[in-house]
């Protein structure tokens, strides 16, 4: 699993339109849950799951709370899934890598 960091509004429409399969992870440094779900996301990335899956991390501090809101945020973390641009997953708080590997290959993935 490829992982980038998001710095922008453009740099995340950008990313959006470079990666088929976008799964991304709005975080913030003061929270506790955000750590916890750097774990399971590294188990997550371990599993072939995450092959071809791109991981965006989107931390609260540098793009802003307005980017934030614009995505209809209210906690961190919380992780969506983006395929081919368009969201088709979202799950707030802490989740487990069996969670997320559930997320990246939901029924909404199906082609």
């Amino acid at each position: 699993m490829n992982t980038i960091d998001i710095t922008s509004p453009d740099a995340f429409a950008d990313a959006l339109a470079a990666h088929p399969l976008l799964l991304v992870d709005f975080y913030k440094d003061d929270c506790p849950g955000c750590k916890m779900l750097d774990l399971s996301i590294g188990k997550f990335a371990a599993s072939p799951a995450a092959e071809g899956v791109t991981l965006a991390k989107v931390k609260l501090e540098v793009v802003g709370e307005s980017f934030f809101f614009s995505h209809r945020l209210r906690q961190t973390p919380t992780l969506l899934l983006f395929k081919q641009g368009e969201e088709v997953a979202r799950s707030p708080g802490f989740v487990a890598p069996a969670k997320i590997e559930e997320l990246v290959q939901g029924p909404a993935l199906s082609d």
